[in-house]
């Protein structure tokens, strides 16, 4: 389904407008257009959630009381699939529904008439924090790719290591020699890019390895 309205700019980044008041829509759109931003607005909570959007930064200004699906609905129902920022607005908000917005991860909660200021201000914080979060989605991806360079033995090796045991505690562990696990470390620190053990032990807490079961003892 296409949305109600499109605005963009150069950039790639875009603020979603989710409300059934056209006055209400109208007016963020304009300052948020004012102050460079890409915009789509939509009049209702299932024509955003019908919407395939691309994949780019972005933040939605969701209205809470709409007919029809909600805001909190909308929350719930996008949260299943993707990840983005929310900002709720809504002219009688009550204290449950802002609990309830914030747990779900809400950026904010904003009473009509917003605030101009503390509007703009809430979409820079809501795009800062979908670009940390996609920039670490990308992080997550490459190293997990390193990590899957690895071979079996050198899966099995790595979380003995980063464990805190000695090269010949772990050769003991799997039936293997210590020059063998020297040969692993060696390949495991050169696939991982670790520049140094510290930075080894990272990376696998970030993958939150856990040593395997019973050792495969051949080599």
């Amino acid at each position: 389904m296409e949305p109600t309205e499109v605005y963009m700019e150069s950039t790639k980044e875009m603020v979603y407008i989710v409300d059934d008041d056209p006055r209400v829509r109208e007016a963020l759109s304009s300052l948020l257009r004012a102050s460079g931003k890409g915009i789509q607005i939509f009049s209702s909570g299932q024509e955003f959630v019908d919407f395939r959007r691309e994949d780019s930064c972005a933040c939605l200004i969701l209205d809470l009381k709409m007919p029809g699906m909600g805001g909190l609905e909308v929350q719930r129902s996008i949260s299943a699939r993707t990840s983005i920022p929310v900002i709720f607005i809504t002219g009688r908000g009550d204290i449950p529904s802002t609990v309830t917005a914030m747990k779900g991860g809400a950026i904010d909660f904003l009473t009509k008439p917003v605030d101009e200021v503390a509007l703009l201000a809430s979409v820079e914080r809501a795009l800062q924090q979908d670009r940390a979060n996609r920039q670490d989605a990308i992080d997550h991806a490459r190293l997990v790719a390193r990590y899957e360079s690895l071979t079996p033995r050198e899966r099995e090796v790595l979380p003995l290591l980063v464990s805190g045991l000695l090269n010949k505690q772990a050769a003991f562990e799997l039936g293997i020699t210590e020059y063998t696990v020297q040969i692993h470390r060696g390949h495991i620190m050169r696939k991982m890019e670790a520049d140094s053990f510290a930075t080894l032990v990272r990376l696998a807490t970030r993958l939150k390895l856990e040593p395997t079961g019973a050792p495969n003892r051949n080599i």
